[in-house]
């Protein structure tokens, strides 16, 4: 292979790889909820979830109101800004009209 080709290659699994650990991840995002929202917020990770469909947490986060409906909700929650990514996509995986169903 010439030096191009390899090169290439490189760069790209180097993005594949970068990617996938740049990424939200719902089960992060369901454990932080746990460890950190759910006593604050006196319900469940189901019950939280469910309280908006999948469009309107889309629409919520596009918007860049994700952590103030966190606190319109539960008013007690001292959410991270770190966090809001990952419970995000917990909240978005869960939502009333996704079917899934966490284990929280």
């Amino acid at each position: 292979m010439t030096k191009m080709t390899k090169l290439a290659l490189t760069a790209l699994l180097g993005l594949a790889v970068l990617s996938t650990t740049a990424s939200a991840d719902s089960k992060k995002g369901q454990k932080l909820y746990m460890k950190t929202l759910k006593a604050p917020c006196g319900m469940s990770g189901s019950k939280f979830a469910a309280t908006h469909t999948q469009d309107e947490w889309e629409e919520i986060n596009n918007a860049g109101k994700f952590e103030e409906e966190v606190k319109k909700i539960c008013p007690k929650a001292n959410m991270k800004p770190a966090h809001a990514k990952d419970i995000y996509d917990f909240s978005y995986e869960f939502a009333s009209d996704s079917g899934n169903v966490p284990s929280c």
